[in-house]
């Protein structure tokens, strides 16, 4: 075993080659190296176990990065077992209202948000953010990061002027603190930028995506899938402006690095494939269109259920896709499908579910007055005028 070898080499006692081990263990896994990173961690584990008892505040925190590695990966599952059971400890051993049980507690929020349930994550960070600040204080460095998720969630609910102000908040307090070029800056930049892109406000959100993208590079490589996620926010963002090489070329590259880090069949896979899946749609490529569909709804309604906001979004999509085919029928169910998903999941006032619903009811419209014109025009279809 790596930490016998440790211990017997260096003389380190057990408690410290845990520490070790666990803090090696973090290193690897924020750098996605998530195959090395693992069993580290289950070393740790069980060292912390073994010598400072199951209830140790210490194992919470092995449990707590564990559960962070197969939430990254895709395992739900495994996460939320784990983290239930580190925040057990934590609020056992040191009380409800202590620093360290915001971490799992924090982390729970995200695996809701994941899975769609944002009423769920909203009542965690909102717990998170009231220890925080009644413990470290409003402007704490440890603010940041639940700041940052409730921002991220009120964009989801389309509450976008409450997200620009905390994601502005986010980033005085670490620029202040941590310099404009460290790493902690990326996620709130590209989360803005995100924001900017759907209001259309594209050249501000095109700035903040380089700079969140530079540096990512520069701390955690070319080929993370933090990094991949920026990439595939700048295609969509050269999409929307009929920039399509360009934008092919960051899916692709966004796909390509998801692949090897985290799996073909994981949800942000999807991402990229429904990014590439619009794109085709849009250069009247069908067929590839129409099979990278068939692909994210497959991975989404496996991994997510058929019931999340992220389903929803590709049979939206794919809804667009068959009107434009003139399958108005099929059209019509798949709007309908995608707005009681988002209606349910985000609210009647998300923007979302409003463009669904508009969508469908200018179809069904649309449909309606075919049915009238119909008996009365016995002219062929391809031979009508349009006005």
């Amino acid at each position: 075993m790596l930490a016998a070898q440790w211990s017997e080499t260096y003389q380190f006692n057990q408690v410290e080659v845990g520490r070790l081990l666990y803090e090696t263990a973090s290193y690897l896994r924020d750098r996605a190296r998530y195959q090395e990173a693992e069993p580290l961690y289950q070393q740790a584990l069980r060292i912390r176990k073994q010598v400072l008892g199951s209830d140790h505040p210490l194992v919470a925190s092995s449990l707590n990065g564990l559960a962070v590695l197969y939430q990254q990966q895709g395992k739900h599952t495994e996460a939320w077992a784990l983290y239930q059971q580190a925040l057990h400890i934590l609020e056992q051993a040191l009380g409800p209202d202590h620093p360290d049980v915001t971490f799992p507690l924090n982390n729970l929020a995200i695996l809701h948000y994941q899975q769609g349930k944002y009423v769920e994550a909203e009542l965690l960070y909102q717990r998170v953010l009231r220890i925080r600040e009644k413990q470290l204080g409003s402007e704490h460095l440890d603010m940041a990061l639940p700041l940052n998720n409730l921002a991220l969630l009120y964009y989801q609910q389309g509450k976008y002027v409450e997200a620009e102000l905390l994601y502005q908040r986010i980033l005085a307090i670490r620029e202040q603190q941590l310099g404009s070029e460290h790493l902690d800056m990326a996620s709130p930049l590209n989360n803005l930028a995100l924001l900017y892109y759907q209001q259309g406000r594209y050249v501000e959100a095109e700035l903040l995506y380089q700079r969140a993208l530079a540096i990512w590079e520069r701390h955690l490589g070319e080929t993370h899938p933090n990094t991949a996620s920026c990439l595939n926010n700048l295609a969509a963002l050269y999409q929307a402006q009929g920039q399509y090489e360009q934008a092919e070329l960051l899916y692709q590259r966004a796909l390509a690095i998801r692949k090897q880090q985290l799996g073909s069949e994981h949800p942000d896979v999807a991402h990229s494939l429904n990014g590439l899946a619009n794109l085709s749609r849009e250069r009247s490529q069908y067929e590839q269109a129409e099979l990278l569909y068939q692909e994210v709804l497959r991975i989404r309604e496996q991994h997510l259920g058929p019931g999340h906001p992220e389903t929803a979004e590709v049979i939206h999509d794919m809804a667009i896709f068959r009107e434009l085919l003139g399958n108005y029928q099929e059209a019509l169910s798949l709007y309908q499908q995608a707005f009681v998903i988002r209606e349910q999941g985000l609210g009647p006032e998300h923007p979302k579910t409003r463009a669904t619903h508009q969508r469908l009811t200018a179809l069904k419209r649309s449909a309606s007055q075919e049915i009238i014109a119909s008996p009365q025009d016995d002219t062929p279809p391809e031979q009508r005028g349009s006005s």
